[in-house]
């Protein structure tokens, strides 16, 4: 597909980001990527291949080995597989092998589709600033605690809202004022707030501001 259609998703942490992706994906047909998975998948791919997540030549051949369809497995999601994905992401071969993989993945979707949603913190401003149609997605840091609360409740996971608060507001500063990639709206992105908005409120709001770019972009495509 030499012009792919894209949606890219960036957000603060436990603002909807991901659930508003995985429905724009849904709703159009697009394939989806949750970017922030990338890592994890590269820890497990270490780890599964007997390897040191500690060690740059190690995690490089894991980037170089992920399986997508490991991104919804449980068991990258546990706290063991994060400090995993914490130190491969720590090597710059591992970013810049990812880099290429999120990219490839956005101008070639799989499954033949139409096109791609991928949401993470620098999809619309480094991974593909030609997207079709750019969302970034926040919430009031208290309301975003809550939330997450909630998912741990749920998980029977439990833990302390205000260290979760606390938590969020720390990962906050630290994506924003990183060096590399740091955490900001794109100059042509659509702004969403969903502090007040429960799921079902958000994706409406969220497929009114992009439906209008993704549905000419379809009617441009080639038919037949």
């Amino acid at each position: 597909m030499s012009n792919p259609i894209v949606i890219t998703v960036d957000g603060t942490a436990a603002s909807g980001k991901g659930t508003l992706a995985k429905r724009l994906a849904h709703h159009f047909g697009f394939a989806h990527l949750d970017s922030g998975s990338l890592y994890r998948l590269t820890a497990l791919a270490v780890i599964e291949a007997g390897g040191n997540p500690a060690s740059a030549s190690d995690a490089e051949r894991g980037a170089h080995a992920i399986d997508l369809s490991m991104a919804n497995d449980p068991k990258i999601r546990t706290a063991e597989m994060g400090q995993a994905a914490s130190l491969v992401a720590a090597v710059p071969a591992v970013r810049a092998a990812l880099l290429n993989f999120q990219r490839e993945f956005l101008a070639h979707p799989p499954g033949e589709s139409p096109g791609a949603v991928m949401d993470g913190r620098d999809i619309g401003t480094v991974i593909c600033p030609m997207a079709t149609a750019k969302l970034f997605v926040d919430a009031k840091p208290e309301v975003r605690a809550h939330r997450r609360w909630l998912e741990l409740e749920s998980l029977d996971q439990g833990g302390d809202e205000a260290h979760i608060l606390a938590e969020l507001k720390a990962r906050d500063l630290a994506d924003k004022s990183r060096p590399i990639s740091p955490l900001k709206p794109a100059p042509d992105v659509f702004l969403l707030d969903t502090s007040d908005l429960d799921i079902d409120a958000a994706f409406a709001a969220a497929l009114a501001l992009v439906k209008p770019k993704i549905e000419g972009a379809l009617k441009a495509l080639p038919q037949g």
